[in-house]
């Protein structure tokens, strides 16, 4: 094994396909194992590094660049990730936790690092490592349904300024151990800091939306522009002498509003996780030194716990102040608690730059490692245990959610407009299913549909291959007037010769009115779909109207019983079940509303949700029967697959939210998608449109 190893060639290309290696097999093995795959990138560092095989080393250029990208990604998303919406409604009380969860911890660094003789320099950088917080509770809290609880809010809020607030201290202490340390020097570092800050902030994002507003859909060059400004801002980080990630934290929050939750900012943290920051990971375990880490777990064994300890003491010390400003219940306090413990992206960036500048040791770089095993594990199992006593906040109740249907509705139709079915043809052996589908709805409404075929455009208009295109496409308009006329709709058959088949969608969707666009549904995972989205993808992202994705099995008529799964009681997720119940009402069907909580989930809960999804059903029911079945699973994909075998049509939502430049995502479930043996249609809706005054403030 030894000889086969030595005799592998050396060089970048080696080294890059080894880590490719890592990253892809690694992960997945610890996830089954229930363990973070980030721990995983860590222990697989340690094995392949000179510490076990030796196959890679931290001192090789091409891992000094690759972990460098990784780290400043990693801060990049960081930023990119904190809600500033929710920021800025609980502002204050975030920047009131965010200071206590910040300083008290910061005070318990300090004392433990000059109890253990470290210099006043190195004492408040170990100060600072514990200072900041890493979300890794979120995905628990977002699936409770509880991002909205005001805790929770507060508790996310205030990462920006601990991660700011601890990433500056990093600065200013790597600046004071380069040089002489005078007054002068650090008024004259925070006051480059200062206007550093402004420029990224305040300068980037005016950048960035002027950008994106004169490219529109050119998300190719969007791309670009997001990645330059974070290496810019990375690049002038240097120049005033702080660290890279500061500048990559900025940069993230700065162009956050920028991108909200666009296809853009989907590439960016698709390119991001699969690539840069697991070589980040991976290069943190080359450094580990396992000898270095045994000392430290049996001569440093005291450091190593009362820095843990002190840690946990101080963000519950922190907790415990919220708790009684802003008289929080216990619950509240525990959760805000363990949501604010990991300690993981900033702190082992931070530690990282902190050793290679010699500001702190080896012993404590391994001290923090431990900690961030601790935590990791120890933060997101006590946020699942405290979480699930909160309960669902009063805004995102049935009434309130029905309030913002009827009254702040995006996408609603004027009172004066016919209701109008849009049905996109490109498959003659599914085009009957969809053509029948629109026509029982333009029937039930008293409208009509708009059988649209797309031919792409040549340049040549006498080309052989579009002239082929147009005579196709009048044989599948000529078979959809025909179905029409068998459901009594009125179809007014278009065809349009388009460089985009999603802009031709879209666009005569707009210019007809559309009040819904249906299409069918084709599977695709490649690469390339990832990267670059699809025609549906692109379609639910540029619409201005709900569209409806199918996959028809079996004629409309006899999908009888209609499963609509909801994550949480929201104006997306009942408008799902609005149109569920207004396909139903076509052809006298039945509505099962879905709702899956895990096995910990408390019953006040439980009955809360049941509670208010009766009283918005109560209001919507018309002659369908809609029932409610909250079943208990740990696998939400797998309890809506098992349900989904006594029903004829599945209805999942996709989530579309838009950002200032016109962008948006969809959000779905994989596994379902998939896996799914009935009829499925994938309902999006626009959650955001800017108003009148903000639309002509971005002219």
């Amino acid at each position: 094994m030894l000889s086969f190893l030595n005799a592998l060639p050396s060089g970048p290309l080696i080294s890059f396909t080894l880590l490719l290696l890592v990253i892809f097999t690694i992960p997945p093995l610890f996830e089954r194992l229930r363990l973070p795959g980030l721990v995983g990138l860590l222990v697989a560092g340690v094995c392949v590094g000179e510490s076990g095989l030796g196959l890679l080393s931290a001192e090789s250029e091409t891992m000094k660049l690759l972990s460098d990208i990784g780290k400043i990604y990693l801060m990049f998303v960081a930023g990119l990730e904190i809600d500033l919406s929710q920021f800025r409604k609980t502002k204050n009380r975030s920047m009131g936790f965010g200071f206590a969860t910040f300083i008290i911890p910061m005070m318990m660094g300090i004392t433990v690092g000059r109890i253990f003789g470290f210099g006043w320099n190195g004492s408040v950088l170990i100060g600072s490592l514990l200072a900041s917080h890493t979300l890794l509770g979120y995905p628990i809290v977002n699936r409770l349904g509880l991002v909205r609880n005001e805790a929770i809010t507060v508790t996310i809020g205030a990462t920006i300024f601990t991660d700011i607030s601890a990433l500056l201290v990093l600065a200013v202490c790597i600046a004071i151990n380069a040089g002489d340390f005078s007054a002068a020097s650090l008024i004259g570092q925070l006051v480059m800091l200062a206007l550093y800050c402004a420029i990224v902030l305040f300068g980037f994002d005016w950048a960035g939306k002027d950008y994106f507003r004169r490219t529109g859909d050119e998300q190719g060059n969007q791309f670009l522009f997001v990645l330059l400004a974070v290496f810019l801002a990375s690049v002038g980080a240097e120049l005033i002498n702080v660290d890279p990630i500061v500048g990559a934290f900025l940069a993230g929050l700065a162009v956050n509003d920028v991108v909200g939750r666009s296809p853009v900012k989907e590439k960016v943290e698709f390119v991001g996780s699969t690539l840069f920051i697991p070589f980040f990971f991976v290069n943190m375990g080359l450094l580990l030194n396992l000898s270095g880490m045994a000392v430290t777990l049996t001569t440093d064994i005291t450091f190593t716990m009362m820095l843990v300890g002190g840690l946990i003491t101080a963000k519950l010390l922190a907790a415990l102040v919220a708790k009684l400003l802003y008289r929080y219940s216990w619950s509240e306090m525990l959760t805000m608690w363990s949501l604010s413990m990991p300690q993981v992206a900033a702190t082992l960036a931070a530690a990282l730059v902190a050793t290679k500048a010699g500001v702190i040791t080896e012993a404590v770089f391994n001290a923090v490692i431990v900690m961030m095993l601790v935590t990791a594990i120890l933060g997101p199992v006590l946020t699942a245990q405290f979480a699930r006593r909160l309960t669902v906040p009063q805004d995102l109740s049935a009434a309130g959610a029905l309030a913002r249907i009827t009254l702040d509705n995006p996408v609603a139709i004027p009172a004066n407009a016919k209701f109008t079915v849009l049905i996109a043809l490109a498959n003659p052996h599914t085009q009957q299913y969809l053509i029948e589908m629109g026509a029982m709805l333009a029937r039930h409404e008293g409208g009509c549909i708009v059988p649209l075929a797309i031919a792409k455009a040549h340049v040549h208009m006498d080309d052989l291959h579009l002239n082929l295109a147009l005579r196709q496409s009048d044989r599948l308009l000529e078979r959809a007037v025909a179905i029409g006329e068998k459901y009594e709709v009125t179809a007014e058959p278009r065809i349009r010769i388009d460089d985009d088949i999603a802009h031709g969608i879209s666009r005569t969707a707009r210019e007809c009115n559309a009040s819904l666009i249906v299409m069918g549904w084709s599977p695709t995972t490649s690469l390339q779909a990832r990267l670059f989205g699809t025609v549906i993808d692109n379609v639910f992202w540029a619409s201005h109207c709900p569209v409806a994705v199918m996959r028809l099995l079996d004629e409309p008529m006899n999908l009888q019983r209609i499963l609509v799964p909801i994550k949480g009681i929201t104006a997306s997720a009942l408008q799902t079940v609005r149109f569920a119940q207004l396909f139903a009402d076509t052809h006298a069907g039945e509505v099962t509303v879905l709702y899956v909580c895990n096995r910990y989930t408390h019953p006040h809960q439980v009955e809360q949700i049941e509670r208010e999804l009766t009283a918005y059903i109560a209001q919507i029911a018309g002659l369908v029967s809609i029932k409610i079945k909250i079943m208990h699973h740990e696998n939400t994909a797998k309890a809506i697959l098992y349900q989904a075998q006594s029903h004829d049509l599945v209805m999942l939502r996709s989530v579309r939210r838009r950002t200032i430049a016109g962008l948006a995502v969809s959000d779905v479930t994989t596994e379902v998608l998939s896996e799914i043996e009935c009829s499925l249609v994938l309902f999006g809706d626009t959650l955001w449109k800017p108003t009148e005054a903000e639309a002509i403030a971005s002219l």
